[in-house]
């Protein structure tokens, strides 16, 4: 996962403590809710310039910091091929 990507989604995490998110970490077991995960796919946006598609606004794309990452960057193919 990108650091960044993990700054950006701690402020949404309110019981992660100082502790590093891991892939399997369980984004709703750390605080994240409903109204939190909108406000958070708001911030992928602006943050990383990517729109997920319908398909991808399911519970199982936000169950883990991994799976909302590997969402994010599979919407990043230009990033990705540049490094």
């Amino acid at each position: 996962m990108d650091s960044s990507f993990t700054a950006m989604l701690r402020p949404f995490l309110k019981y992660t403590g100082q502790e590093d998110l891991t892939p399997d970490a369980r984004l709703r077991d750390l605080g994240l809710d409903s109204m939190q995960a909108i406000e958070l796919l708001f911030c992928i946006e602006d943050e990383f310039g990517v729109t997920l598609p319908d398909d991808k606004l399911v519970d199982a794309t936000f169950e883990t910091a991994g799976a909302l990452w590997s969402a994010i960057d599979e919407l990043r193919p230009a990033v990705r091929e540049a490094s």
